[in-house]
């Protein structure tokens, strides 16, 4: 199922929408399934249709027995094992594959972070970093649902530091097992796990990954969480008093545990980032739909423009977000494909290849879930007042969904990691970003400015890559400006970073749009991409605009003192920035015709 270029192919590098000119580069879209990817789809939506959502309100009601049940039919149907190797009897499919199973399981939320737990950061751990021993023991196991997974990584009152932790995991007098003492919460799975990934401090201070298996003596769980949504998941507070397990349950090096967790994370981040794209669809659906069916003023609501509207922007947000997320798992393909041999025996290959793309991890995430949250707050609102009853779907979707911007890191967070690594990645060589400001200011200093195309509507969205063009100089001169500002307490100023970071996510949303929406006029035509092209011109407009707005705060907070040089600053805006003269009221109406029609997602093309 590994649908990747040779390995003679290049691999792709992180924060190519800086370095690359908008639409140079092949990217991987929905578009280029193969014919078993798409099979694949095809049974786990039918898993989710016959046997998932039949069971939600048992699941509501928090009967876990029922939720065992559905792994155990998942795994029968090979659903558990995509990311297994063959070797430990799993599917080992590429990163797409594996990608379009967490989308599609993420249409009922409680189940996703379920399979999540089990398949990913549960299991994840040992396969990445597991000895061959442990792979061979525990793999198979949790592949075929023998054993329920679950990672215990945060604290009372660690939160969003991670590597705070004070469980201890100290080694006993013959170095032959290891004590574990500590307590962990918000542990998913945990009402019915047999195995925790742990991290420990192993003799007060090396952050280690260990696995306990959950009926030794001294595991002991709380009660289950009362939590505002995914009711059908289980949360619980786990304790570990005196637990004695083998020092053959260590994963990875002892004190090199943050490896295994921020890693981890990375994949979860982008996990989730996919796993909005599948609910945003499915409440995108839902939502038009009523809008069809429920009629005010002798006339269904659908058929007024602000509902339309919404139903159109709910649908673009989505193209963009589909577009990003899959993007970066055509890029892990193609950079695991290099790897000779099994990639699951060369961690610290797949970890740097995951690496490579964290900062595009980090913008999915965050857009990810604001995307998500964003259309289900919509699809609330069309509902009217039967959106807040919980006799409606949306109603559990809307608190289901509100969590999505706090685990695996914070939004918050996540914004300021974004500029940071590329700063960091700047100092160490790896991105040129001084290059990259060199341009900019050469471009400034032109003579003469190449001015926009002549035509906002032209069909080879040469509009559209000017205003990619634009708004990267755009974030990369005020990128530049920060940087001379602060330097070194540049991470110390919050404010700033969070809104570089939303210059960098509408960048890489416009950009991953707009070079997905060329290569479909060029592998389907113009007739057949009428729709994505609007929806990319509309996407790529507002996404302009946004980083026009940012870039004026931040310049003028920079420059705040000084006012020549902000006078300086509000020439280069206006220098880089321009009206692009969009009739976006139009795009939604075309785009609102196609999801009313279709009563579902519309903007993938199909061969």
């Amino acid at each position: 199922m590994n649908d990747h270029p040779s390995s003679s192919t290049p691999s792709p590098r992180g924060c190519s929408f800086l370095t690359e000119s908008v639409g140079s580069e092949e990217i991987k879209t929905p578009e280029q399934f193969t014919e078993e990817q798409r099979m694949f789809a095809a049974t786990v939506q039918d898993f989710m249709e016959s046997e998932v959502f039949p069971a939600v309100e048992q699941l509501e009601e928090k009967d876990f027995d029922k939720m065992v049940e559905l792994l155990d039919k998942a795994a029968d149907l090979g659903i558990l094992k995509v990311d297994i190797p063959e070797e430990y009897g799993g599917l080992q499919v590429d990163k797409t594959t594996s990608m379009i199973v967490s989308e599609i399981v993420s249409q009922y939320a409680s189940f996703s972070v379920t399979y999540g737990a089990q398949t990913g950061i549960g299991m994840l751990p040992i396969l990445y970093f597991g000895t061959p021993e442990q792979k061979e023991k525990w793999l198979p196991k949790i592949g075929n649902a023998e054993l329920i997974a679950a990672y215990a990584l945060t604290e009372p009152g660690s939160g969003s530091d991670a590597l705070a932790a004070k469980t201890t995991a100290e080694p006993t007098d013959d170095g032959e097992h290891y004590v574990i003492n500590g307590t962990k919460m918000w542990i998913t799975n945990s009402g019915f796990a047999d195995i925790f990934t742990v991290f420990c401090q192993v003799e007060g201070d090396k952050f280690t990954a260990v696995l306990v298996e959950a009926d030794r003596d001294g595991v002991s769980t709380g009660a289950e969480e009362q939590k505002m949504g995914q009711h059908g998941s289980s949360t619980r507070q786990v304790t570990f008093d005196d637990v004695k397990v083998p020092a053959d349950n260590i994963i990875g090096d002892i004190g090199k545990g943050h490896k295994i967790a921020f890693n981890i994370l990375n994949i979860g981040r982008f996990k989730l980032g996919v796993g909005g794209l599948g609910s945003g669809k499915r409440n995108l659906g839902i939502a038009a739909s009523y809008a069809n069916e429920r009629e005010q003023f002798d006339q269904p609501i659908g058929e007024f423009g602000a509902i339309r509207s919404k139903l159109a922007d709910m649908a673009t947000e989505l193209y963009a977000l589909e577009s990003m997320c899959y993007r970066v798992g055509g890029y892990m393909d193609r950079s695991l494909d290099t790897i000779e041999g099994d990639a699951s025996d060369r961690p610290d290959e797949v970890m740097e290849t995951i690496e490579e793309f964290a900062i595009e991890d980090s913008i999915i995430k965050v857009y990810g879930s604001e995307v998500s949250e964003h259309v289900i707050d919509e699809a609330v609102q069309i509902h009217g007042g039967y959106g807040y009853s919980a006799e409606y779907e949306v109603e559990r979707a809307y608190r289901d969904n509100r969590v999505s911007r706090i685990y695996e890191g914070t939004n918050e967070i996540n914004r300021m990691l974004i500029p940071g690594m590329i700063l960091k990645r700047t100092m160490k060589g790896d991105l040129q970003l001084f290059e990259l400001i060199e341009d900019v200011e050469a471009a400034l200093n032109e003579p003469e400015r190449p001015a926009p195309p002549g035509r906002e509507d032209d069909p080879e969205l040469a509009f559209e890559v000017y205003m990619c063009d634009r708004a990267g100089k755009l974030v990369v001169y005020t990128m530049n400006q920060a940087i001379q500002k602060h330097m070194a307490d540049l991470r110390e100023q919050q404010e700033i970073l969070l809104g570089l970071a939303d210059m960098l996510i509408s960048l890489y949303a416009m950009d991953s749009t707009v070079t997905r929406t060329l290569q479909n006029i060029r592998d389907f035509g113009f007739d057949e991409t009428e729709l994505q092209r609007a929806a990319a011109r509309l996407q790529a407009t507002r996404h302009f605009q946004q980083i026009r707005e940012w870039a004026e705060n931040l310049l003028s907070h920079l420059a705040a003192d000084d006012r020549e040089k902000l006078t300086s600053h509000f020439e280069v805006l206006d220098q880089l920035y321009f009206r692009p003269r969009v009739d976006q009221i139009g795009l939604q109406r075309t785009i609102a015709d196609a999801v009313s029609a279709r009563e579902e997602y519309p903007l993938v093309l199909s061969s």
